[in-house]
């Protein structure tokens, strides 16, 4: 894709990327995910642009609250955008050098007293796709109830969601809009997970990270057509577990993979996700002949020796082959650490939102594979694109 290609995917290079004749994918019910996943580079230049460019007003809201001692900052969402909060947790705290953590909303609206148990001033850190998803919207009612001092910092990708509306005039919140394109269409959050941790990043640390940006959406123009290509042969290998491994934020991207592949496929594919190092202690019971390892290999030097102590220690537990570690750096232990160029000296975050692209595109192939459509998995809709049926209950 080049800089010029519109954000929503030029159809043509999404099919030669995807290996689909035209309009296939959409007879399919697969061509607004594959869209989706396609599209992303050029959106996280996008959402570069708008992090840079951030009001005056913005500015004025945010730079006296980062710069306050003793501030807690919590990132909160539900499903995808809980785990985009994971994300970005290990970086923020040590960036920021605030306490920073991820805490889902379904866990905020379930126990808001043990969650909110200390009062002190506290940044909520507000992700949801839609800003329609019952808990999103609770969590930050119940936030201003139990907190003397709250501030919200709302991201989301659908300007008509009632967070989006409840926030858009408050005087102790800012809303971060991202582009359109990244309010995804299929059932999936992809372009949408991405570009919220993107954005979050930019806005909270160096919102002028041009060249970052630019070196991360160049690499991952680059590595579509192989990422396609390998996802499409380990579809094709016929594994019926996935276990996803990473460390610090990979850890977060982990659990996102895990659960786009269970998504997409409706639940007919077991995963599972876990640290390297926790991997160990009992999971490891998952490993059998038709399990895919998939580690995401860290670029701090020191958490990657632990990445690649474990893929060698897998490719010992079961066949070599079915061990799949990726990496921004050349070389490392087996034949099969599969490095993506350009990412060299990348943090884990932006290094996550390439990875995440093979989880995406490995989740839409084998969904295709088993006869599902990604776009709507759940057509009886079982499980729905935004959550509905939960009932908010109030305070006794």
């Amino acid at each position: 894709m080049t800089r010029s290609t519109e954000a929503r995917g030029d159809s043509t290079f999404m099919e030669q990327i995807l290996g689909y004749a035209p309009g296939e994918l959409d007879g399919r019910g697969a061509g607004w995910t594959a869209r989706e996943i396609v599209q992303q580079p050029a959106l996280w230049r996008e959402v570069a642009r708008m992090a840079s460019t951030l009001s005056e007003e913005h500015v004025a809201f945010l730079r006296p609250l980062l710069d306050r001692r003793g501030l807690r900052i919590v990132l909160t969402g539900a499903g995808t955008s809980a785990y985009a909060g994971e994300v970005l947790a290990p970086t923020l705290r040590r960036r920021l050098g605030h306490r920073v953590e991820a805490i889902a909303s379904t866990d905020l609206v379930a126990d808001p007293h043990g969650c909110f148990a200390e009062d002190v001033p506290t940044l909520l850190v507000s992700l949801s796709r839609s800003g329609d998803s019952p808990e999103a919207v609770a969590a930050t009612r119940l936030a201003d109830q139990f907190l003397t001092e709250c501030h919200h910092l709302v991201v989301t990708c659908n300007t008509g969601g009632r967070l989006c509306r409840e926030h858009a005039d408050a005087k102790s919140s800012m809303v971060l809009r991202m582009p359109a394109a990244a309010n995804d269409q299929g059932f999936a959050m992809t372009s949408s997970f991405t570009c919220m941790v993107l954005g979050i990043l930019l806005v909270l640390t160096d919102g002028t990270a041009d060249e970052m940006v630019d070196q991360l959406a160049t690499a991952a123009e680059a590595a579509l057509p192989s990422i396609d290509e390998r996802a499409r042969s380990l579809v094709m290998a016929g594994y019926e577990r996935f276990v996803y491994l990473g460390s610090g934020p990979l850890q977060g991207l982990a659990h996102e993979s895990a659960l786009k592949l269970l998504e997409l496929t409706a639940g007919q594919v077991l995963t599972h996700a876990e640290s390297p190092l926790g991997f160990r202690h009992g999971p490891k019971a998952v490993l059998n002949d038709r399990t895919l390892a998939v580690v995401y290999v860290s670029n701090d030097a020191y958490t990657r020796r632990y990445d690649l102590d474990l893929v060698e220690e897998l490719r010992r537990s079961i066949a070599p082959a079915n061990v799949l570690a990726l990496s921004a750096q050349d070389g490392g232990p087996g034949a099969d650490v599969w490095h993506l160029p350009g990412l060299d000296g990348l943090d884990d975050v932006p290094l996550a939102l390439c990875y995440a692209l093979f989880a995406q595109t490995i989740a839409l192939h084998t969904s295709l594979h088993l006869g599902h459509t990604p776009d709507n998995p759940f057509p009886a809709q079982e499980v729905n694109r935004v959550v509905q049926g939960v009932t908010i209950h109030p305070l006794g």
